[in-house]
């Protein structure tokens, strides 16, 4: 019996080290029972991050890149965008206060207890394109590039404030993290091209 605890323990442990932050349903495929997770917890060898949420003691941190890590595993459809994507693109000197994501439209608000979350919706291109995934904590978190995050902002200047927006193009810019026509190609796609092509003009 106390064997088959500490291959439990061992397994759950290679688990959640694995995969940076583990979901309950992660140990039940495995073949862990959850009240394990209980008594790893009490021990002090699992921290639980919210509802069904498990990480590593060591890999904790209350920062942005962990909530980043966190809410990818939360909202497994959504991608980190706006305010924490140009953060993450050190473009902004603003810490947010939120994980901003964008998901499906038709999508259900997600429940995140514990973590706050900006959400905004998209479809088609608008949702799936200028995607790349970085690594954090072990989680693959899907977020925008530079030229789409900058074009999404002044989409949704609105909720950003045009000032970030035109702040983050300008330094986007002159940080060569990015071109006219990689940004003016995602303005289209962000129906903003109008928008965005005269500001572009005067900055050149």
């Amino acid at each position: 019996m106390l064997e088959r605890q500490h291959n439990y323990r061992d397994r759950a442990l290679s688990l959640t080290r694995a995969r940076g932050i583990a979901r309950a349903r992660d140990f039940k495929a495995a073949g862990i029972p959850l009240v394990y997770l209980k008594r790893l917890t009490d021990a002090g060898d699992l921290v639980r991050l919210g509802r069904g949420l498990y990480q590593d003691p060591e890999r904790v941190g209350e920062n942005v890149a962990h909530n980043l890590a966190e809410a990818a595993r939360l909202v497994p459809n959504g991608v980190i965008s706006l305010i924490s994507a140009l953060r993450h693109h050190e473009l902004t000197t603003q810490l947010p206060h939120a994980v901003w994501m964008t998901i499906p439209h038709k999508s259900r608000t997600p429940n995140a207890p514990g973590l706050r979350l900006e959400i905004v919706r998209a479809t088609g291109d608008g949702l799936t394109a200028g995607v790349e995934h970085i690594d954090v904590e072990g989680v693959q978190v899907p977020i925008y590039g530079v030229a789409k995050t900058v074009a999404d902002c002044f989409k949704h200047r609105r909720h950003v404030g045009e000032d970030v927006a035109i702040e983050a193009l300008r330094d986007a810019l002159q940080q060569r993290k990015t071109t006219p026509s990689e940004l003016m190609k995602f303005a289209a796609i962000d129906r903003v091209a109008s928008r965005l092509e005269p500001i572009l003009k005067a900055m050149e």
